[in-house]
């Protein structure tokens, strides 16, 4: 007899829909699996005999081959276990399979028959969303996180029983209770507060600025003057993610392996170590090896000490600062992540740290050239804003004047619903995004400040792509001030931003 089931496997950041054929027949017994399978799911077979015994039902002593199609898409982990025990069950007259024929079943069996979550729910449940088919049925711990996909109905079941249960037409198994607790504090609340910055003003408004426009942002300066503190603090004047981000970043975290217990609330911070090879940073293609880049996606990537990454590792960050997403090519294999992140980087001007800082710099011009270079021009110029960060003053240390993390994010809050209305029509969110169509359709100057471009571009401190970013950064300065046009103040202060960027891209040319 011939029974059919539904599963889907993960093949890094997608999933591949998996038909499960069972057959028996008379003949010695056996229990053979074909179709491209990796060694966990060829280690069904053990755990699937064991299973249906210990869950009361009758293992079939006859011929049972199960195939996996299409044979030639590789099958990964034990999330099909679930599948081909209903199949099995099905097949050998102990589960009616009509209802089988419309689910999708993920979960690894137990040997006692209970069922173990698989990696990838809320990815599955999207998929099976997609495809048309009615039920999600898979381990109670998973239910919560497949359930985040609207019009699906999601079955949570503790075993094999309760599996046949529900393709029965019986009730799932109860839901775990939430992990999370209705009283727990906003993310941004646990943030770093943005007022213990002391004496920054300038700073602190770059800050607003990047994190209104998603921009990316380079502080330089001293060792000591607040460029970590500074960047630590960016994720609590980010206002919270949408649906749609949160559940990009959720199903990346479930893919991945992560426990995940509910939507993801906090947006990525990541920050790795200057010693990160180029590989770590953009991610391989096979056996879910994420970059640092996609673990960021929608939140933040912190690098510190930017001019101690190699050169290739930073290089590396041009497609993904460029594209919002990296191809990665390896051998015979390739793989397409989302990389939609805000850039955050410090570095010192000099190898001792201390260049502008009067007579405290000990480097000669030679080695602050070759330090400069460390950082190529291409990569420069994929960054929007270029904040130099001071000694402050004792003067400016003073308690009055400073800006909460509170009133910063209400800022960066009304910024990003101005250009998300005005940008709408293009299907673009944020300032940062805007390509040269949507800066011709959404950023008109005056002539003044055609003038202080054209002036710019006569110096030489502006590349095409350069002068595009200026202007979208004009266009996010123009947003913070509630102003409905670009005005030329603004452009004054994005070229202000970017001037010293343009000596550094002909430094390192």
């Amino acid at each position: 007899m011939l029974a059919r089931a539904h599963a889907f496997t993960i093949d890094g950041l997608h999933t591949r829909r998996i038909t499960v054929e069972v057959d028996i027949r008379a003949g010695l017994p056996a229990f053979t699996i074909v179709g491209l399978a990796d060694t966990a799911v060829r280690e069904a077979r053990e755990r699937i005999q064991a299973a249906i015994r210990n869950a009361g039902f009758d293992f079939p002593a006859r011929r049972i081959t199960a195939n996996l199609a299409p044979g030639d898409v590789p099958k990964a982990g034990p999330g099909l276990d679930l599948a081909l025990a209903c199949a099995v069950l099905a097949a050998s007259g102990q589960l009616d399979g009509a209802m089988l024929g419309r689910a999708v079943m993920l979960g690894e069996l137990s040997l006692d028959g209970r069922v173990r979550p698989s990696r990838g729910s809320l990815a599955v449940a999207e998929a099976t969303h997609r495809a048309g088919l009615e039920l999600l049925a898979l381990a109670s711990a998973s239910a919560r996180e497949a359930g985040l996909i609207d019009g699906l109905r999601v079955a949570p079941v503790e075993s094999l029983r309760s599996a046949v249960r529900v393709l029965e037409g019986g009730p799932p198994d109860p839901l775990p209770a939430p992990a999370a607790h209705p009283g727990a504090p906003r993310p941004a609340d646990r943030c770093p507060e943005l007022s213990d910055v002391i004496g920054q003003p300038g700073a602190v408004q770059a800050l607003v600025v990047a994190a209104a426009g998603g921009h990316n942002c380079l502080l330089s300066g001293a060792p000591g003057t607040g460029k970590t503190m500074l960047a630590q603090r960016l994720g609590s004047i980010l206002p919270p993610m949408s649906r749609r981000e949160a559940i990009e970043v959720t199903r990346i975290r479930g893919l991945l392996g992560t426990p995940v217990t509910g939507l993801a609330s906090e947006r990525p911070f990541r920050a790795p170590h200057h010693s990160i090879t180029a590989a770590g940073l953009i991610g391989g293609v096979r056996g879910g090896w994420a970059g640092e880049v996609l673990l960021a996606h929608n939140g933040v990537l912190f690098l510190d000490e930017l001019s101690e990454f190699s050169r290739p590792t930073l290089d590396a960050l041009r497609q993904p600062l460029e594209d919002g997403r990296v191809a990665v090519v390896r051998s015979r294999h390739s793989a397409v992540y989302p990389t939609r992140f805000m850039l955050m980087a410090a570095t010192n001007p000099c190898p001792c740290g201390y260049a502008g800082e009067g007579e405290d710099c000990s480097c000669s011009p030679g080695d602050v050239a070759r330090h400069e270079r460390r950082l190529s021009g291409p990569l420069l110029d994929r960054i929007d804003l270029l904040v130099e960060v001071r000694r402050p003053r004792v003067s400016s240390a003073s308690e009055e004047g400073r800006t909460t993390s509170a009133q910063a994010r209400e800022l960066v809050r009304e910024a990003r619903a101005r250009a998300a209305r005005r940008l709408k029509i293009d299907g673009l969110e944020l300032n940062a995004q805007m390509d040269a169509r949507a800066l011709r359709s959404h950023v008109h100057l005056d002539s003044r400040a055609e003038a202080l471009l054209g002036m710019a571009r006569e110096q030489g401190a502006l590349s095409c792509r350069g002068e595009a970013r200026v202007m979208s950064v004009a266009r996010t300065i123009a947003d913070v001030e509630a102003s409905a046009r670009v005005r030329a103040r603004d452009v004054g202060a994005a070229l202000t931003l970017r001037g010293r960027r343009g000596r550094a891209v002909r430094h390192a040319a």
